[in-house]
């Protein structure tokens, strides 16, 4: 099997209101050799200038194979041509090693205003698919290219947007060439010969996922293309949410760890950051700003985002000690306040609480409340009926959810996390999305011995969600591992992402 193929191209010049434009499309499969990898086109039009067009990641198919695609529109500058006819090759960098398909050193020809597919492996694709779905796209566009000799009269998209509770049929028309229209006796060349490509426009309106699959009638036979009983999928862009202790100035290399954490958050599209042990230089109990470190780790983002952070007391005999939120999205509201019994900023058992109102959009209006509550024996109890008390004082019918984040000091499975179970109002979402069976033992049946499925688990750090959310945890990631960004912290984030019922 090769470990890279080109499976199709269109090269497409347009004319709307005396402007041309050119279009390129490929389509490429690749052996999934590894995670990291890089496809791009090398191409040069009739001037003879070779240009690289990246591709990028567009679905995996049976075999451990995947789909990449390479999409450009040229406008000529001023005084120059557009490229016209192309020759290119395709290339695959992986894990150091470098493929080619290069048409057995002829390099690939296309011809301007031509749209070929490859006749092997496949007699069909669906090069219209776009996983990403804008905030505010209604209509989502599907392209479909069959081979001719199919012989296909009808083709018709058959989607949902509830995972099959209703179903919609959308029929596809018949693409006609740009350099056929109009003509009533059109030569044959490569559209007529090789493809048809059929297109169809799905009405969406404000749903957030998207599933489909793809229905070809051909005389008496029907084709289907379900991605290999997968479904195509599209959905926009989810909530992720990452906690994470930053243990109060007391790393190593404490500048480079700020440096990685805010690394992590940009390259994993982070929303909301909650932090517990955000310090800052005491100061004679005045603080420095400059020191803060959620506000470190936010001026080096790519772009900052909206911060409130609070602090609760002394810590480490140097530091001013709190917790803070940071998102994406601006605040509509915030606050802070101690949910324990004292608020002696020399007493270590003194903990104040942050909490935010963000409208995230295609979400909703979230509550997040960043918390650092102290060990069972040192007031949990009291500090969690607080916590709680005040979340759902804010918890009304505009909230979509309610999330209640961060450093609990409980265990898994021990008195202060038996607590939390028995309020039967919040719920653990590492292990509702890591370990479903034993979420639904503890959290919705009460096995009687739910507390040994949590022997090994030993975490500390939480998101618990209120029951009655309109959103689902779909995902979690542990981060700041050897292995994920590398140690920042004595504590390890939690990533988890989460999306609407």
């Amino acid at each position: 099997m090769k470990k890279i193929q080109l499976l199709y191209v269109a090269n497409e010049i347009t004319d709307e209101q005396g402007l041309s434009q050119q279009e390129l499309s490929f389509f490429i499969q690749v052996e999934n050799l590894a995670f990291a990898k890089q496809v791009d086109i090398v191409w040069a039009g009739e001037d003879n200038v070779w240009q690289i067009l990246p591709a990028r990641y567009h679905s995996s198919s049976e075999s451990n194979q995947e789909y990449w695609n390479a999409l450009t529109s040229i406008l000529p500058a001023a005084d120059e041509a557009l490229p016209g006819n192309i020759q290119f090759a395709v290339r695959y960098r992986v894990s150091g090693e470098e493929y080619w398909d290069n048409h057995d050193g002829l390099n690939y020809h296309s011809q301007a205003n031509s749209i070929e597919q490859l006749p092997d492996p496949l007699p069909w694709l669906n090069i219209g698919l776009n996983k990403n779905l804008d905030n505010k796209q209604e209509f989502v566009p599907v392209k479909f290219v069959i081979n001719r000799p199919l012989n296909v009269k009808s083709v018709s998209v058959h989607w949902t947007t509830d995972d099959w509770a209703t179903a919609n049929i959308t029929p596809c028309h018949l693409k006609v060439s740009p350099a056929l229209e109009g003509d009533e006796n059109p030569i044959q060349d490569s559209i007529q010969d090789t493809v048809q490509i059929w297109q169809g426009l799905l009405n969406i309106g404000d749903a957030f996922r998207l599933q489909y699959c793809i229905c070809c009638e051909a005389d008496d036979q029907l084709f289907w293309d379900n991605n290999h009983g997968q479904n195509y999928s599209a959905s926009r862009k989810p909530l992720n949410i990452l906690i994470l202790n930053l243990h109060c100035y007391q790393e190593e290399n404490q500048d480079d760890k700020f440096s990685q954490i805010a690394k992590a958050i940009d390259e994993l599209c982070v929303d909301i950051v909650c932090l517990q042990e955000v310090a800052e230089n005491w100061n004679d109990a005045q603080g420095d700003w400059q020191s803060n470190s959620a506000k470190i780790i936010n001026d080096r983002l790519r772009s900052p985002y909206h911060l409130h952070t609070d602090w609760s007391h002394l810590g480490f005999d140097r530091y001013r000690e709190g917790v803070a939120i940071m998102s994406k999205y601006p605040f509509l509201k915030h606050d802070s306040r101690y949910v324990s019994n004292s608020n002696d900023p020399y007493n270590i058992h003194a903990r104040k609480v942050v909490m935010a109102q963000i409208a995230v959009p295609c979400i909703g209006l979230i509550n997040c409340f960043s918390s650092h509550l102290s060990w069972w024996k040192d007031g949990f109890s009291e500090q969690f009926a607080n916590l709680r008390a005040w979340a759902d004082a804010n918890h009304n019918w505009h909230v979509n959810a309610t999330l209640l984040c961060g450093d609990f000091n409980i265990k898994a499975g021990s008195r202060g996390y038996k607590l939390v179970v028995e309020s039967s109002d919040y719920e653990d979402q590492l292990l509702a999305t890591e370990s479903p069976h034993v979420f639904k033992k503890i959290f919705r049946e009460r096995h009687m011995n739910w507390r040994r499925y949590l022997a090994n688990d030993h975490r500390i750090d939480y998101i618990f969600m209120k029951k009655s959310s309109e959103i689902r945890v779909t995902s979690a990631r542990v981060v700041f591992t050897e292995q994920e960004y590398g140690r920042v912290s004595d504590h390890e984030g939690y990533l988890m992402t989460f999306e609407p019922k």
